[in-house]
Formats: structure tokens, C-alpha cells, sequence
């Protein structure tokens, strides 16, 4: 009697015209306990506030999707073309129910890959196909559970973080939670001058505006105000229990005010009230400021392993801003005025999905 044969695993790209389709993924996503970066409306929201084209690799067998994995296609004048999954997220690497489909979504990338021309693929999580490239020793992820309650979660922040966020609190900061335009403005005005403070390229404007707009239920922005001004500013998003402060920063003065410790500790209390239990802090370079500055809060640094596979023969894909042939562009870059900064920084950092 002949052994039934094993169905193979079959992939091929999703079609983001078909809803259908789309809904599938997404279900697909929420049922595996798939990251927020690997959604389909990341990655639409990607292409709608970039330019990065949004793609992915399904996998199925006999009809059943078995894997995902989401992609963005990057293509910069100054950073090259490659497949990146997924775009401008920290996560999202290959998601699959078994080593069949990771393996056939692994081979199917770089097949995509070599096909269209991109010099490479990155994986940020999932597991790592055999002859790739990795490294666990560059970023850390940052979370821990929220507190049952507001004191609570005060008393939860170590002794001298926590004596910076009550001076913060005594300096009767106003503070607000919202999507409209005004919200989306202030907060462009504290993240641009932040990231432009430590030599980065801003992100475009019209990055936040699409995200807010994909995650309509799902996403909001908190901002700490001095009267009118804002101090300090994050849009965050809610997903699978947790907060994920994504984009956030503070202009010159927000340092003196404390405005960057009260509108972490504020956004605590408003995702507990929105049913969330975790508070993620995102990832951090390893050894970077920010790294230290969540560490002080009591968060644990968990190395967040990433993977990258090169095209024969194309050099590796680099836009790891501690490379030491960065440095001198970056101290460039916190000396420009911010509206010159906010002209060019959109166009320069779409390449860096």
C-alpha cells in the first residue's frame, strides 16, 4: 500500500485590491498572536504615507493559509532596494504554524527578491532561515506589565525615575489624548525637533496621518503641554493588549519640564483605562540613550534578534546609524535649522523603513 503523499506548501503574493484577501491575512495575523507590524494595514499605511510599496508572501497548503510574511518594498536613491518586513516596524518577521512554511516563505522571498531586482531582505523577529545572517546583540525590546492601578503604577517606576516623573506632576502640565489635526501638528512639531536634536532625518508628515487613519480604534496621540505649547508628544498604538508609544519626543525644553517623564507615566494610566495590561516600550539601540533611559524606569532589555539575507554579489544593506561612517553626518544634521531639517529629513527617511 503507497504512503498517502504529503501535500506540498504552495506561496505566492498577496493581492492588497482584494478585500477578501486582506481580511484573510489579517485574521490570519490576529489568530497566530501576530505583531501589529505584521498586519496588512501597516503596511497600506506604509505605502500611503511613504511611497513604499506595500507587498507579502502567503503560504497555504490545500487551500489553508500556514504562513505570512508581511514586506516593504524599499527603494531609495541613497540607501538602495531591498525587501524589508517590515517596513518602519520592529517586528514582523516570517510568521508561519510550522518549519515547512517559514522555510517555503524564506525561499520565496529571495526568489522574489532576486526576480525584481532588490539587493536583499531583512527580517525583524520570526525565525531565522538556515544560511542567513543574524544578530541578537544590536536592538532590545522593552515591556513589562502595567499596575492595577495609578499609584501603583508610580510606586512600579524605580525611586529616582519616579522622583523626576512627581516633579514633572507638580509642574501642573497640561495634557491631552486625541486624533485630530491639532493633535497631529503638535505632535509634529515635538517629534521633528526631537529627532533632528540627535541627528535623524523626520519621518514624513503624511507617515502619522496615515496611521491614524488605518488604525482609526486602535491608535491616538498623547501630548503634554505649557500652556499652549507643546512640551512633548507620542503616537501610540493599542494592539493585542498592549501600548506601543511608537513615535515620541520632546522639544529643547521639555528636558527642564519633565515633560517626556510625564507623558510616559500619563500614558500608562490612559492605556490601562483603555483595557490595555502591558505597556511595550519599543526597542532601543543597545547602549543608546534612550536604552538607558527605559532601563531607569524598570523595564528589563530583551535583545530583539534580526535577520538579513544579500543578493550574490550586492553589498549589505546599511542604515545602522551607529556605523561609524554616519557619525560625521550626524553631527551635520542636529546643526540645521529645523525647517530645513523638516524639507529634507521626509525625503531622506523613507529609505529607512
Amino acid at each position: 500500500m503507497n504512503a498517502p503523499v504529503k501535500a506540498a506548501t504552495a506561496t505566492r503574493a498577496l493581492d492588497f485590491r482584494d478585500a477578501a484577501e486582506v481580511r484573510r491575512i489579517e485574521s490570519f495575523v490576529a489568530e497566530s498572536g501576530g505583531s501589529l507590524f505584521h498586519r496588512p494595514a501597516w503596511l497600506r499605511a506604509v505605502e500611503a504615507g511613504t511611497g513604499q510599496r506595500a507587498a507579502g508572501l502567503v503560504a497555504e497548503r490545500m487551500g489553508t493559509v500556514t504562513g505570512w510574511l508581511p514586506l516593504t518594498e524599499v527603494r531609495s536613491a541613497l540607501f538602495g532596494k531591498a525587501l524589508v518586513s517590515s517596513g518602519f516596524g520592529v517586528a514582523g518577521g516570517i510568521l508561519a504554524c510550522g518549519e515547512d512554511a517559514a522555510q517555503a516563505l524564506a525561499e520565496g522571498v529571495q526568489g522574489f527578491a532576486l526576480r525584481a531586482g532588490f539587493s536583499g531582505v531583512e527580517l525583524r523577529g520570526g525565525p531565522v532561515p538556515q544560511g542567513w545572517d543574524s544578530w541578537s546583540d544590536k536592538h532590545s525590546g522593552f515591556e513589562r506589565p502595567l499596575a492595577a492601578d495609578d499609584e501603583a503604577e508610580l510606586l512600579a517606576i524605580p525611586r529616582k525615575a519616579r522622583a523626576e516623573v512627581r516633579k514633572g506632576l507638580g509642574l501642573g502640565h497640561r495634557v491631552t489624548v486625541g486624533r485630530a489635526r491639532d493633535d497631529i501638528a503638535a505632535h509634529y512639531a515635538c517629534y521633528s525637533a526631537s529627532v533632528r536634536n540627535l541627528g535623524t532625518p523626520v519621518f514624513p508628515r503624511a507617515l502619522f496621518r496615515a496611521m491614524l487613519e488605518a488604525f482609526p480604534d486602535s491608535s491616538d496621540i498623547l501630548t503634554v503641554w505649557a500652556g499652549e505649547t507643546p512640551l512633548a508628544s507620542v503616537l501610540s498604538f493599542y494592539h493585542d493588549g498592549a501600548v506601543l508609544p511608537f513615535w515620541g519626543g520632546g522639544v529643547f525644553e521639555a528636558r527642564a519640564a519633565r515633560a517626556n517623564e510625564v507623558m510616559y507615566y500619563e500614558l500608562m494610566l490612559h492605556a490601562r483605562r483603555q483595557g490595555m495590561n502591558r505597556f511595550d516600550f519599543g526597542r532601543s539601540k543597545t547602549g543608546s540613550g534612550p536604552y538607558s533611559f527605559k532601563k531607569n524606569w524598570g523595564f528589563e532589555p530583551q535583545p530583539l534578534t534580526y535577520a538579513a539575507w544579500t543578493a550574490p554579489g550586492a553589498p549589505p544593506r546599511n542604515i545602522d546609524p551607529t556605523d561609524a561612517s554616519f557619525s560625521r553626518k550626524i553631527e551635520l544634521w542636529k546643526k540645521l535649522p529645523l525647517p530645513v531639517a523638516n524639507t529634507l529629513g521626509p525625503w531622506i527617511a523613507r529609505g529607512l523603513a
